[in-house]
């Protein structure tokens, strides 16, 4: 056994990518949740609709740049090493995340507030860019053969993770402030305690040595110098990045978007659940992703990546409206069935776990080494900023147009139909390839 893939250096690869992953999310989610607020914070108060759709819109900035970082970090990591761009898109993200703490507001330096947040906002986008697929590179690049599936699918655990901290943080803050020493200074709490955790990342990863893949490429003089441009002229490669587009990625956004945030969405504004009934219904399905994520991963070293994407690509599509349409009837009546709608909920987990158990080990599998890093990071992003991304726009405007809020969720359902039929004709197994080719 080498030395890269000793099992104490595994383990450190798994807890420097899994809190550094962590932490993106927990600061762009963060972001998100707080979002409402910094509409009377940053934008003028003059015109509440219009601050809260300027705030939404700030929001919505970190998702559109997403592929941006992909390209730019991408790239780097395939020229320069993982471990380097690892480095600098936590530092990123965690410095951009702190210093929004530090911001005035709009009542303290006027339109220089929202800009100042604008351009913060755009830096987290960029380095989750960065950091989504250079985490799974480098997660997979040190996992031990045969168990790559069950070893890098605990990543996919720190994206529900980093939801439930950032928002259990919030409520506590709510709970234990007043809402005037909230808005006054208590949101920035949330952002302030990301200097703790970035300290410990950037620790947990400087003690990291570069993935064994990247080193075997450098001492052979086989690096690429134009990786980007190098994945659009391979029709192979090209044509994988299209597949984990608009199947795997898509897929998996999807899902997430559907069984995990929505879900508390519809609880509480179609079916009128108590906010704290609802978040603990969700919190529920959350749970239970995580083991079924784990198994799902071990599952696909047991019989192959792709039977078990499919299974969740179908699954998703044929689940998701039956079980809305449960969630609705359960949840109208005089006493809500709290059992039932806690049941469907844990449906929609199951599609779910099959997508993120083999997702970390699939993305880095489908490529080759010298360009793997730029082919997983920009679709990927693309798929989560542009499909995943406008879901909640796409699923409340269908809603609204034709008066019900279930047709809405025929955008889900249609695109994850597409997803299985893509992935029915052209998803390859990828399981145990050799990572070095």
């Amino acid at each position: 056994m080498s030395a890269e893939s000793t099992p104490t250096i595994q383990r450190k690869v798994v807890v420097a990518a899994c809190f550094g992953t962590f932490l993106e999310w927990y600061d762009f989610l963060t972001f998100a949740s707080l979002a409402v607020y910094f509409s009377t914070l940053f934008f003028p108060a003059d015109d509440p609709v219009a601050a809260l759709l300027a705030s939404l819109g700030t929001f919505g900035v970190g998702m559109i740049v997403r592929p941006l970082g992909a390209a730019l970090f991408g790239s780097l990591g395939d020229r320069h090493g993982r471990r380097t761009i690892f480095l600098v898109t936590i530092v990123l993200m965690g410095v951009s995340t702190v210093l929004v703490g530090l911001l005035p507001t709009y009542e303290q330096v006027g339109l220089l507030a929202p800009a100042l947040l604008l351009v913060l906002r755009m830096v987290q986008g960029l380095s989750v860019g960065g950091e989504i697929g250079g985490a799974a590179v480098y997660l997979t690049e040190h996992a031990p053969e045969g168990r790559r599936g069950l070893y890098t699918s605990v990543l996919q655990l720190m994206g529900p993770l980093g939801m439930m901290a950032s928002t259990l943080q919030i409520i506590l803050l709510q709970q234990w402030l007043s809402d005037a020493d909230f808005r006054a200074w208590g949101w920035r709490i949330p952002f302030l305690l990301s200097a703790l955790l970035l300290a410990i990342s950037i620790r947990s990863r400087m003690n990291l040595h570069e993935s064994p893949v990247f080193r075997q490429l450098r001492e052979k003089n086989a690096l690429s110098t134009t990786p980007l441009r190098e994945c659009f002229r391979d029709r192979e490669t090209l044509g994988r990045m299209a597949l984990l587009f608009f199947c795997v990625s898509a897929g998996g956004s999807l899902l997430f978007f559907s069984a995990q945030v929505y879900t508390g969405v519809f609880l509480k504004t179609v079916l009128n659940l108590p906010s704290t009934a609802a978040g603990w219904l969700v919190t529920i399905s959350t749970l239970a992703l995580f083991p079924a994520t784990l198994f799902c991963g071990w599952l696909s070293d047991r019989i192959g990546r792709r039977p078990v994407l499919l299974a969740g690509l179908i699954g998703g599509a044929l689940a998701i409206l039956p079980v809305f349409h449960g969630l609705a009837h359960f949840g109208s009546q005089p006493e809500p069935n709290t059992t039932m709608i806690a049941v469907l909920l844990l449906v929609l987990v199951v599609p779910l776990a099959c997508i993120t158990g083999p997702q970390t080990a699939t993305l880095p599998e489908l490529f080759p080494a010298r360009t793997r890093y730029t082919a997983v990071a920009l679709p990927h992003n693309l798929a989560a900023g542009w499909i995943g991304g406008m879901s909640p726009f796409m699923v409340t405007w269908l809603g609204v147009h034709f008066g019900d809020p279930l047709a809405g969720l025929w955008y889900p359902t249609g695109l994850l139909i597409l997803a299985a039929v893509v992935g029915l004709l052209f998803l390859p197994e990828v399981r145990d390839r050799p990572l070095a080719d």
